[in-house]
């Protein structure tokens, strides 16, 4: 028979732990709990031989609860140590950019679990007790290490947004504060790629002499930071965005977050139609 004693002072481990084990309905484990000194004690009893089986249900339910009830409580830890100067709404920020990172990276999500698993597993193996809190502080340092990476990441996304919207702000400002240069753009825009023409439909010439695109910063936006270099240039009362293939990017969003009301989306109109027949053949 094998036995683990699983110990913790939170309640809400205590009913998740008791919860999950029972819910395993394995004829040959029992599970009992004691309250002893600070500590409420989640007793697992195991009558069969297949100690290996018994290991491996136990190490999966305790790296599930570790994930689940410790795993914020750490990525805050390591942002308070490490990136106390950020005020509290960027650390927010950037323990959101850390718990999606989480949910949604698999292979670091995968990392993440069979590092916990592992050393559970080698836990276990060698010792009849456990006590939670303890074991994560002190015999997780991988894990530590994962999500001392994970937080590192979220904070340079969160540096570059930032940047970027601070970029965004000033053309913003600049465009409303400017004269008009043009009555109207037209921008064509599919797959990635852009043509620009003026109020008589004749094509304008995006620039791509690094010397003039004066409002060009060290973001890129995407492929087309010249054409947003030439309307911001060209300064339009009026932008109308053709798009050919109707879908919106990055691109697309910042112009309309600099231009604004002068946006106008258009995908059914006489230019879309052409340009969806012919390509950017005559580009």
């Amino acid at each position: 028979m094998k036995s683990l004693c699983i110990k913790s002072n939170n309640t809400d481990i205590v009913i998740y732990l008791l919860d999950r084990l029972q819910t395993l309905n394995i004829d040959s484990l029992h599970v009992s709990d004691k309250k002893f000194k600070i500590y409420e004690n989640v007793i697992v009893h195991f009558t069969s031989d297949n100690t290996e089986f018994f290991y491996d249900k136990i190490s999966s339910v305790l790296t599930d609860t570790i994930i689940l009830f410790y795993e914020e409580k750490l990525l805050k830890r390591i942002l308070e140590y490490n990136y106390f100067y950020f005020t509290q709404i960027e650390k927010k920020k950037i323990l959101n950019n850390s718990s999606d990172f989480l949910e949604t990276d698999n292979i670091s999500k995968e990392d993440n679990y069979f590092s916990i698993y592992y050393s559970v597993l080698d836990y276990i193996r060698e010792n009849k007790s456990i006590v939670l809190e303890g074991f994560v502080n002190f015999r997780l340092q991988n894990y530590l290490k994962n999500l001392d990476y994970v937080v590192d990441i979220s904070v340079n996304k969160f540096l570059i947004e930032k940047e970027y919207n601070e970029f965004i702000d000033i053309l913003k400002l600049y465009v409303s504060m400017s004269p008009f240069n043009s009555p109207v753009v037209h921008l064509i825009y599919c797959n990635g790629e852009s043509i620009l023409l003026d109020n008589d439909k004749n094509i304008i010439p995006i620039k791509k002499d690094l010397l003039n695109a004066k409002y060009l910063s060290d973001i890129t936006f995407s492929a087309n930071d010249y054409s947003l270099n030439t309307l911001l240039n060209l300064n339009p009362k009026k932008l109308v965005i053709h798009l050919v293939d109707k879908k919106e990017d990055e691109f697309i969003n910042t112009l309309k977050i600099i231009f604004d009301t002068r946006v106008q989306i258009c995908n059914e109109c006489k230019i879309c139609s052409l340009y969806s027949k012919i390509g950017f053949m005559s580009k």
